[in-house]
């Protein structure tokens, strides 16, 4: 059943505020919104996006979803650890004009990467508000337990061999981490009976991978012109060390070479794997109560 709409939120307007006060004043060559430039917008594109939501379909994180999300930002910076934790191995990016002080970088990283899932998901909502309804139900589909295996063992093997390869050949490999991992957690969360991307997949309702994976884009296309904002201004910013032969043609979007932007999509899948997998691993609905959309 359709939920009905809400007006749109008081922290809406903040979050609209926030966007348009933030380009206003990285424009006009402000330092410290350069500095902190990215975890500002995108702390008010997903009050934006929340309020949007809110008003599409009367549920969003931040009203029917609020037991969630310090698990949400908790989850958000976790996962996007682990991803820094093979960039020390496989160098494909390097941070430039981050705040000196370690306590005042800590936060910065923190903040921005507190903001990695609720973003995505919160775009990935929005975007499924608009997806037209599945217009009956079917009758769930099931994966072998061969090929369940055989993904699981693909996933294992995409996310560790990266690892065991020796510099510069390692540099090549991210996309594969980038994608194993939603081959190593899918598996797992159908065995445990875990909402998931798959799970949505074989009953029929291609509505949240399709919206994932568009998501996962716009964020993308968000992420890189923020971040080149920042650069042109001489603000905190990221660089990427993608090899020479991967730069199709050296054509760029923002800092990110044109390739790069096709690992968006399967992130958003590979966050959505992760956030199940943990929600369930402590304790599902049971704990933080049903995923009202």
């Amino acid at each position: 059943m359709a939920r009905r709409k809400r007006s749109f939120a008081w922290y809406g307007w903040l979050g609209l505020g926030g966007l348009a006060v933030g380009e206003a004043l990285i424009l006009l060559g402000d330092h410290w919104v350069a500095t902190w430039f990215t975890p500002l917008m995108w702390t008010a594109y997903i009050l934006t996006v929340d309020a949007l939501v809110v008003h599409r379909t009367g549920g969003s994180w931040l009203t029917t979803r609020r037991r969630e999300v310090p698990l949400l930002i908790l989850a958000s910076v976790g996962v996007w650890v682990l991803f820094e934790a093979y960039n020390f191995h496989l160098v494909n990016w390097i941070y430039a004009n981050v705040p000196a002080a370690a306590i005042i970088r800590l936060i910065a990283f923190f903040w921005s990467f507190a903001t990695i899932m609720p973003g995505i998901f919160e775009t990935a909502d929005l975007v499924r508000s608009f997806l037209p309804a599945r217009r009956a139900p079917a009758d769930a589909a099931s994966i072998s337990g061969f090929t369940s295996a055989a993904a699981f063992v693909i996933g294992l093997s995409m996310v560790t061999i990266p690892l065991a390869v020796p510099q510069p050949a390692a540099g090549y490999l991210f996309a594969s981490v980038w994608i194993g991992f939603v081959l190593l957690l899918e598996p797992l969360n159908l065995a445990l009976g875990a909402p998931c991307p798959t799970a949505d997949w074989l009953r029929g309702d291609r509505r949240p991978v399709a919206a994932l994976l568009l998501a996962g884009l716009a964020c993308g296309l968000l992420w890189e012109a923020w971040n080149y904002q920042a650069f042109l201004h001489q603000g905190a910013y990221w660089v990427y060390t993608i090899p020479q032969p991967l730069r199709v043609l050296g054509l760029h979007y923002g800092q990110m070479p044109l390739m790069g932007l096709g690992g968006f999509p399967p992130f958003a899948l590979e966050l959505a794997a992760f956030y199940a997998w943990l929600k369930h691993m402590l304790g599902g609905e049971r704990v933080f109560g049903p995923s009202v959309r």
